[in-house]
C-alpha cells in the first residue's frame, strides 16, 4: 500500500533544488580526480629527474668535461680508444677553452679543444712565452695534455697544441667553473656559440656584458620602487591618488618625450658609424612609437575614468582594512616567488641533465664526444608541460590562500574580534580540502597555452619560409590564445574564491561565481574596474621610472654594445617585480567584490540576517547605489524632457 503524499514527496526529490551559499559552513575535499592525475604526472616528472641524474651525467654538467672524455676536479675512468682520457683531474677544476675569442660549431659540437686546468688567467697572454710563464708560475697548463711545458715554445706544432693569442683574460663563472672570457667582445662570441644562435644572442651577451652593472643597479631600482609602490597603495589617500595620477602622465609624456628626443638626436649625429649605434637608432624609433600609442591609450582612460577617483579612493581604503585584519598577505608574493625560484632552477637543471644524456664515442684525434640517447629528446615535450602546469599551480595556490584569508576575515560577525592566524588557517584548508580544485584551474590554463608554445616552436622554425598570410594567421591564433588565456585567469580567480567561500569543486564554483557576479554586477563594476586600473598604474609607473634611469645609464657610452635589448629585459623584470607586489591588491579587490555579492544574496539586512560587511564598507556600497540612482533619475528626466519637446501651433 502506497502512503498518502508519497508521489508528492517523489516529485519533489526530483525537482533540482537551487543550490544555496552557506560560506564557510560545509567543507569536503574538492576535485580529488585531479588531484591524483596530477599525482600520476609527477610521478613522471621524478622519473625523468631520476632517469636525468642516471643518464644525464650531472658531474659532466656541473664540473664540465674535456675533449677526451675527463671531468674536470675528479678522478676518471678511462674511454677505449682515447690516450688521453682517464686522467686524474681532482686539482684541475677548471674548464678552458683553447680557442674561447672565436669558437666554432662543427656537426652541432665545437671545434675548440677544451681542457681542464687549475686555474683560469687573469690577464691577457700575447705570446707562448707568457703561456709558458703562466704555467710555470701557477701549475696552470694550457696547453694540450701530451705537450710538456718545456716545450711550449720549441715544439713546431704548438700553434695547434696551445690556445690562440692572444689568450683573453677571463673568469672561473661561479658554480659550474667555467673559465668565461672578461673582454666583452669574446665574451658574447663565446656564450652564443655555446646555446647555438650566434647573431641574435651575440647582440643580446654583448650588450648584458658591457652594461651589467647599470643593469643589476635598474634591477635593485625596480625592487625598491616595487616596494614603495605597496606601501603607497597601502597608505592611499584622494590627494595621494591625483599625486600619483599626476605622475604617471607626467611619467609617460617624459618618457615618451625623451625617446623621441633622443632618436632626433641618434638622426643628426654625424659621428655615428658602427652597426651597434644604428642598431640602438632603429629600436629607439620602435620604442617611441609603441610608447606614444600607450601614452595616448593610458591618458584617454584616465580622462574616461577621472570622475571614480573618489570612490575609487574609499574602495582602496576597504580594501586596505581588509588587508590590515593579516598583513602579512603583502609578503605573500615574496613567498610564492621564491618557490617559483627553486622550482624553475630545478627544472632547468634537469632540462639541461637530460640535454647532456649520451653515451661516450671516440672520434678523430683521439678526442671523446657524447651522442645523445634516442627518444629523450620526448621527455623535453612532458618536462616543458610539467613547467606550465606546476608554475600555474604554484600561482593558483598563492590566489586561494590570499582569498581564503579575506573570506574568513569577511564571514566574521564579530568584527572587533578578527581571526586569529587567517592566512595559516587558509593554507590549511587548501592543502586538506581544495588543492584539487587549484590542480584542475592550473591544467586549464596550462591546456590554454600549450598550443600558443607550440604555435611559437613552429613559427620560429619556419620563420624563413613566411610569406605575409601566414604571418598574419600566426598572429591572429596568438592573439586568440592570449585573449582565451586571460578570461580563464580571470575565471579561476573568481572559481578560487567562490571555493574558499562555499567549499565546491572548480566547475561548480565556477558556475555559482559567474552567475553571482553577472546578477549584481551593477553595484560597483566600473569602481572595480578603476580599481584594477590604477593598480595597473601602478606598475606602469615603476616600468616607466625604470626604462627612464636605464635610458639615461645607457645613453652615455652609445658606442658599447646594442643596448635596446638590455633596456626591454629590464624593462619586463620591472613590470613583473610591480606585478609580483601589486597582485594581492587585485586579489583581494576581487575577492572582496564576490563577499559582497555573496553577502548580498544570503543577507538582507535585517537583525534576523544581517549582513557580513562592515559599516564602512556598508555605507560605501549605500554611496555607489546612491550616485548609481542618480545618474539613472536624471538621465530618464532627460528623456522625458527630449520626448515632451514637440512643436506646438501657435494660438
Amino acid at each position: 500500500m502506497q502512503c498518502p503524499g508519497a508521489e508528492y514527496l517523489v516529485s519533489a526529490e526530483r525537482t533540482p533544488r537551487k543550490r544555496e551559499w552557506r560560506p564557510q559552513i560545509y567543507r569536503k575535499c574538492t576535485d580529488t580526480t585531479w588531484l591524483f592525475l596530477f599525482f600520476l604526472f609527477w610521478t613522471g616528472l621524478l622519473f625523468i629527474m631520476g632517469y636525468s641524474m642516471v643518464a644525464g651525467a650531472t658531474g659532466r654538467l656541473l664540473f664540465g668535461y674535456d675533449s677526451f672524455g675527463n671531468v674536470c676536479g675528479k678522478k676518471n675512468s678511462p674511454v677505449e680508444g682515447a690516450p688521453l682520457s682517464g686522467q686524474d683531474m681532482t686539482l684541475k677544476r677548471h674548464v678552458f677553452f683553447m680557442n674561447s675569442c672565436n669558437p666554432e660549431v662543427k656537426d652541432v659540437r665545437l671545434s675548440s679543444t677544451i681542457l681542464c686546468v687549475s686555474s683560469c688567467p687573469e690577464e691577457q697572454l700575447d705570446t707562448l712565452e707568457e703561456v709558458q710563464l703562466f704555467a710555470d708560475k701557477n701549475g696552470s697548463f694550457l696547453c694540450v695534455y701530451s705537450l710538456n711545458s718545456i716545450n711550449y715554445t720549441q715544439n713546431p706544432n704548438a700553434d695547434s697544441l696551445c690556445p690562440r693569442l692572444p689568450v683573453p683574460p677571463s673568469k672561473s663563472f661561479p658554480l659550474f667553473n667555467r673559465c668565461v672570457p672578461q673582454t666583452p667582445e669574446c665574451y658574447s662570441l663565446f656564450a652564443s656559440v655555446l646555446i647555438n644562435d650566434v647573431d641574435t644572442l651575440h647582440q643580446i651577451l654583448s650588450g648584458i656584458m658591457s652594461g651589467r652593472d647599470t643593469i643589476l643597479g635598474l634591477c635593485i631600482l625596480a625592487l625598491a620602487l616595487s616596494l614603495a609602490m605597496m606601501f603607497t597603495f597601502w597608505f592611499i589617500t584622494t590627494l595621494l591618488v591625483h599625486i600619483f595620477i599626476a605622475l604617471i602622465i607626467s611619467g609617460l609624456l617624459f618618457v615618451c618625450g625623451v625617446l623621441w628626443w633622443l632618436y632626433y638626436d641618434y638622426t643628426h649625429d654625424l659621428s655615428i658609424e658602427l652597426d651597434t649605434e644604428r642598431e640602438n637608432m632603429k629600436c629607439l624609433l620602435g620604442f617611441a612609437l609603441v610608447s606614444t600609442v600607450i601614452t595616448a591609450v593610458l591618458l584617454s582612460l584616465i580622462f574616461v575614468f577621472r570622475k571614480k577617483i573618489k570612490l575609487t579612493v574609499e574602495l582602496f581604503q576597504v580594501i586596505n582594512k581588509a588587508i590590515n585584519n593579516s598583513p602579512f598577505l603583502l609578503f605573500q608574493p615574496l613567498w610564492t616567488f621564491a618557490i617559483l625560484i627553486f622550482f624553475w632552477v630545478l627544472w632547468v637543471a634537469v632540462l639541461l641533465s637530460l640535454g647532456t644524456a649520451g653515451a661516450a664515442q671516440v672520434i678523430e684525434g683521439g678526442q671523446v664526444e657524447y651522442k645523445p640517447i634516442l627518444g629523450i629528446r620526448y621527455m623535453w615535450w612532458y618536462h616543458l608541460i610539467g613547467l606550465i602546469w606546476t608554475s600555474e599551480f604554484i600561482l593558483a595556490c598563492q590566489q586561494m590562500t590570499v582569498a581564503g584569508a579575506l573570506v574568513t576575515c569577511y564571514f566574521n560577525r564579530n568584527k572587533n574580534d578578527p581571526p586569529d592566524r587567517p592566512i595559516l588557517w587558509s593554507l590549511s584548508i587548501l592543502f586538506c580540502y581544495h588543492q584539487g580544485t587549484a590542480i584542475k584551474g592550473s591544467f586549464l590554463i596550462t591546456v590554454a597555452r600549450i598550443p600558443r608554445t607550440i604555435l611559437k616552436y613552429i613559427y620560429n622554425t619556419l620563420k624563413d619560409k613566411h610569406n605575409a598570410w601566414s604571418t598574419y594567421m600566426f598572429r591572429c591564433c596568438f592573439c586568440c590564445f592570449w585573449c582565451l588565456d586571460k578570461c580563464l585567469c580571470h575565471l579561476n580567480q573568481n572559481a578560487y574564491a567562490a571555493t574558499a567561500i562555499n567549499g565546491t569543486d572548480f566547475c561548480t564554483s565556477a558556475k555559482d561565481a559567474v552567475k553571482l557576479l553577472s546578477k549584481n554586477s551593477s553595484h560597483f563594476t566600473s569602481v572595480n574596474c578603476f580599481g584594477d586600473f590604477i593598480i595597473f598604474l601602478g606598475k606602469v609607473l615603476v616600468m616607466c621610472l625604470t626604462v627612464f634611469g636605464g635610458l639615461m645609464a645607457f645613453n652615455y657610452n652609445r658606442a658599447l654594445q646594442v643596448w635596446a635589448v638590455p633596456l626591454l629585459l629590464v624593462a619586463f623584470f620591472a613590470y613583473f617585480v610591480a606585478h609580483s607586489f601589486l597582485s594581492v591588491f587585485e586579489t583581494v579587490l576581487d575577492a572582496l567584490f564576490l563577499c559582497f555579492a555573496v553577502d548580498l544574496e544570503t543577507n538582507d539586512g535585517s537583525s534576523e540576517k544581517p549582513y557580513f560587511m562592515d559599516q564602512e564598507f556598508l555605507s560605501f556600497v549605500k554611496r555607489i547605489n546612491k550616485l548609481k540612482d542618480t545618474r539613472a533619475q536624471g538621465e530618464e528626466n532627460s528623456l522625458r524632457n527630449e520626448e515632451g519637446t514637440e512643436l506646438q501651433p501657435f494660438v
